[in-house]
């Protein structure tokens, strides 16, 4: 039998514990292929996260992984980081928390694309249409061009790349 990681459990204890004293839950996550942040907000590979209840949205934290919903600048985005990628959980206010030795991250511990798989199913990515054709093959239709819409027509969707 496998051994049971701590990690998660004494991060939500911790969440708990900083929600429960009036506290607001801050989370250092080392970024790395295997996390969903705002890449423009990292600095040197790492993010800081507001995890509040008032910040958060569908705030789920399981043995695995930490996902939510967050806004910054206004727009709502997906936030997905692996356990095993939080470096410390602490409360902003007072800064007592705990911090944690991440040596391995998820993404070191995921296969890479060139190894054979044990016929788990696995996702892979899938290149850009747009980049991959050349330009004279893309077909543009009359509602591409650049020209705006004229009065009192159809509706048009500018495309804008």
């Amino acid at each position: 039998m496998s051994e049971i990681s701590t990690k998660p459990y004494l991060l939500r204890a911790l969440y708990e514990w900083c929600t429960d004293s009036g506290f607001t839950p801050y989370l250092a996550v080392k970024v790395d292929a295997a996390t969903t942040v705002p890449m423009e907000y990292v600095k040197k590979g790492e993010i800081i996260l507001n995890i509040a209840y008032g910040a958060t949205s569908g705030l789920k934290m399981d043995n695995d992984a930490i996902h939510f919903r967050a806004r910054f600048a206004g727009v709502s985005r997906e936030i997905y980081v692996p356990v095993q990628n939080v470096l410390a959980i602490y409360a902003n206010e007072n800064g007592q928390g705990m911090a944690f030795d991440v040596s391995t991250t998820a993404a070191d511990i995921a296969p890479a694309a060139d190894e054979p798989t044990t016929g788990a199913p696995t996702l892979s990515a899938v290149p850009d249409v747009t980049s991959a054709t050349p330009a004279a093959e893309v077909s543009h239709s009359p509602d591409d061009d650049n020209e705006p819409p004229k009065k009192g027509g159809r509706p048009t969707l500018t495309r804008i790349k």
